[in-house]
């Protein structure tokens, strides 16, 4: 369920006033009085009379702003009244929001989301004064569930400021009433299936125990009934989202399999290169091996004998090594 938020059926609390403030003595009874400390006592005494001129502020604004609730809440009646008319086009609406607000679904069960296949408008009105409670109004078509045609629950606030709740009794056709699950003909797999369902969205009208903390009305009041499109378009946002995060993930391997193609020609390009450079190298050395080996020996005779260029000459033209 959602978090508990408070209660529109709370009474508006008061901010408490601050105790008053222990007076001190005078100063022609107490002149021994340290000087710092009766700074401090007079200091506290002002902070209250200044937190009493706030205080008798913020009474006056929530005066102020029901007033102006009462006004823009007639204003919005008309709209309320064309945005009804406008979702009995759409075929389930209702059921289709409330599934798509979790903390609803949860207490939905199977049978549950089937009768409010029937559902056909919501309505929720606050009283005139707005602060003694609302009702909410859940109108069905004929269904082979109960005969009632609307089913209300009403939130009121009395002058002591206690809550309490009443909703309309519902008429269960024969063997179809939701609110009892339970029945000693279900098998053994039925019954654990039915342990682990929630408890029927429809117990919430017979159930008054805690007014002043109704979830579900509070859910339905402040976040689904101000703007209930929202939560019926949220399985087509999820499916936009979906669609793009497919794109954005083709667009990823298109990249990464054309960074694969030009590593791949890379490395094509390198082979090429280093054939080519090893071809070359094996001309170079076909062409002259002679020539290198002549002048390799030629080179160790004369390191090793320390002869000068004609005495090599010599040595080589009497080994041989050149004719």
């Amino acid at each position: 369920m959602a978090p508990k938020r408070q209660s529109a059926l709370l009474p508006q609390s008061k901010k408490p006033k601050s105790a008053p403030s222990p007076k001190l003595e005078d100063k022609s009874a107490s002149p021994g009085l340290p000087k710092g400390e009766k700074e401090q006592q007079e200091a506290i005494e002002h902070i209250d009379e200044v937190q009493n001129e706030i205080d008798r502020l913020n009474e006056q604004a929530s005066e102020e702003i029901l007033k102006v609730e009462q006004k823009y809440n007639k204003l919005r009646q008309p709209f309320f009244q064309k945005r009804s008319e406008l979702i009995a086009k759409i075929p389930n609406f209702w059921v289709t929001t409330f599934v798509n607000y979790p903390q609803v679904s949860a207490l939905l069960g199977e049978e549950d989301e089937e009768a409010l296949h029937y559902l056909t408008r919501v309505e929720v009105t606050e009283f005139e004064d707005i602060k003694s409670g609302y009702r909410i109004d859940f109108y069905f078509d004929e269904n082979p569930y109960f005969e009632n045609k609307v089913l209300s629950k009403e939130f009121h606030l009395n002058e002591s400021g206690d809550p309490s709740s009443q909703s309309t009794d519902i008429k269960w056709k024969s063997g179809k009433d939701l609110t009892k699950r339970s029945s000693q003909t279900q098998n053994k797999a039925s019954r654990k299936r039915q342990h682990e369902e929630p408890e029927s969205f429809f117990t919430w009208f017979t159930d008054h125990s805690d007014a002043g903390a109704d979830e579900l009305g509070e859910v339905i009041k402040h976040n689904i009934w101000p703007n209930p499109l929202q939560y019926y378009l949220v399985p087509d946002m999820d499916d936009e989202e979906g669609e793009a995060e497919d794109d954005d993930d083709d667009d990823e391997e298109e990249g990464l399999e054309d960074i694969d193609e030009e590593g791949d020609e890379g490395e094509e390009d390198e082979d090429d290169d280093e054939g080519e450079e090893g071809e070359e190298d094996e001309g170079e050395d076909e062409g002259f091996p002679e020539l290198r080996l002549m002048i390799c020996c030629g080179l160790c005779i004369c390191s090793y004998q320390q002869l000068d260029e004609t005495s090599l000459m010599t040595v080589m033209l009497d080994t041989g090594l050149v004719t």
